[in-house]
């Protein structure tokens, strides 16, 4: 009996000391559990089964349990009953986690101008205009798309929820798993880094130079931190020290699922190398540049309305909502919901150089600014845009440039072949390993144009 209580006291000190460990990671857990269900709910409308066994379901956040309070607009969750996390719904900014230091939850929505436009899709709100191109095969483009929707199809991609195709900036092709529609919200999450960034392509056209030092932040008072310039954030090559790993307690997590305020953690990093001189992705980069962006107002209000102000929705892309996190700003690395026809709008408007129904509302110079290599970077990123300049997906035209997402959003730009291609989906797959797959779609898609 004394050997048996002894391996009993010894496994449970086991136990205690595996959750101790982890303890932090399980708030990691509860955290995206509780946002990601949240947003899926109240802002996406979204079955919470369907949330539960698609969205919420890789290993380690199915073991959060979810709770929704529809009187409060909360979402909690918790693992094994510990490590709980609140996540709250506020009209017009989504959804925020209210941690623990007790900050006041910010309620400010953006005043949006919704204009109905009198045009026929893209350009407006009336029906896609049914046109058919001699050039284009579309039983084989056909074929291509319903592939991406077939589980363990050898030329499809898992967990695809929409995909649409846009040619000469009209329909072409256009597809939805079951239970989702055009009027879906779906989430771009890393795409808002290139939503958002394109703020400065309009700050830019009043004469903002993304070449001059930053002088708003009083934090910066090494020598290398006051030649930190906006280019550098735009181009992920700012030298500053950051972990990328959503699988472990570091930088991102904690950023996205610990911090009130999104920003501070990144404007706070040292740097670890000389700006300008090294690639490295990270998401603290573009919650910099929000952080930014809020300084150029006098007051927050500005700053909330300025990018549906000025792009958003002057093109038509109503249905889109920026999150902000618990102090105000916009969470620039990851929070943004719209249909996949608005997501398309905005690839649109890049395909355009940043034309929009006879108004130029980026410098094409932007655009060709933002789809320029950065110079660390081998051919694979621009201005908070991915390239295929250095042949990553050696099948797809080397101008093709795209915004990508977690979990396999993407909009692709194609100007060699006057393509805008938008997939959204929840396939659990790293950047590296979605090149073949995505090697493979684009490059079909763009062999059914003669």
């Amino acid at each position: 009996m004394k050997i048996i209580k002894f391996v009993c006291i010894g496994l449970l000190c086991v136990v205690i000391a595996i959750v101790a460990f982890n303890i932090s990671k399980l708030k990691l857990i509860s955290g995206f559990a509780a946002k990601n269900m949240a947003s899926c709910y109240f802002l996406a409308k979204q079955d919470p089964t369907l949330t539960e066994n698609e969205d919420n379901s890789s290993f380690l956040i199915s073991l959060a349990k979810t709770e929704i309070d529809e009187l409060n607009k909360t979402v909690t969750a918790s693992v094994f009953g510990m490590s709980k996390s609140k996540a709250v719904y506020r009209q017009g900014v989504g959804v925020a986690l209210v941690s623990d230091d007790k900050k006041k939850l910010h309620n400010n929505q953006p005043n949006r101008k919704q204009k109905h436009i009198n045009l026929p899709y893209p350009y407006g709100h009336l029906a896609a205009i049914d046109t058919v191109f001699s050039n284009i095969n579309y039983s084989e483009l056909d074929s291509v798309v319903t592939n991406s929707f077939v589980e363990n199809h050898p030329d499809g991609i898992k967990n695809t929820r929409s995909i649409l195709v846009l040619y000469k900036g009209k329909i072409i092709a256009e597809k939805y798993a079951a239970g989702f529609s055009k009027n879906s919200l779906l989430q771009g999450w890393s795409i808002t880094k290139t939503l958002l960034s394109t703020s400065f392509g309009v700050l830019e056209q009043s004469g903002y130079d993304i070449y001059q030092p930053i002088t708003a932040f009083p934090e910066w008072t090494s020598k290398e931190q006051q030649q930190l310039n906006t280019n550098h954030f735009l181009q992920m090559e700012s030298g500053m020290k950051w972990e990328e790993n959503y699988g472990k307690v570091c930088d991102v997590t904690k950023m996205l699922f610990k911090d009130s305020d999104c920003t501070q953690r990144a404007i706070k990093q040292p740097l670890v190398a000389t700006p300008g001189t090294t690639f490295y992705y990270q998401s603290g980069n573009s919650n910099v540049l929000s952080a930014l962006l809020r300084k150029q107002f006098k007051t927050h209000q500005e700053y909330l309305d300025f990018p549906y102000k000025t792009y958003i929705d002057k093109i038509g892309m109503h249905s889109m909502i920026l999150e902000t996190d618990v102090v105000g700003n916009y969470v620039a690395s990851s929070y943004s919901w719209a249909t996949t026809r608005d997501w398309a709008k905005f690839g649109q408007l890049f395909l355009q150089k940043g034309c929009w129904n006879n108004e130029q509302i980026l410098s094409p110079k932007w655009v060709d600014y933002v789809t320029t290599p950065s110079p660390n970077s081998k051919g694979e990123y621009g201005g908070q845009w991915w390239l295929n300049t250095g042949g990553y997906m050696p099948n797809v035209p080397r101008d093709c440039y795209y915004a990508d997402g977690y979990q396999g959003q993407r909009i692709f730009v194609i100007p060699s072949k006057e393509l805008v291609i938008v997939r959204f989906g929840v396939t659990e797959l790293g950047r590296v390993g979605f090149y073949p797959l995505f090697d493979k779609m684009v490059s079909q898609i763009c062999a059914t144009i003669h």
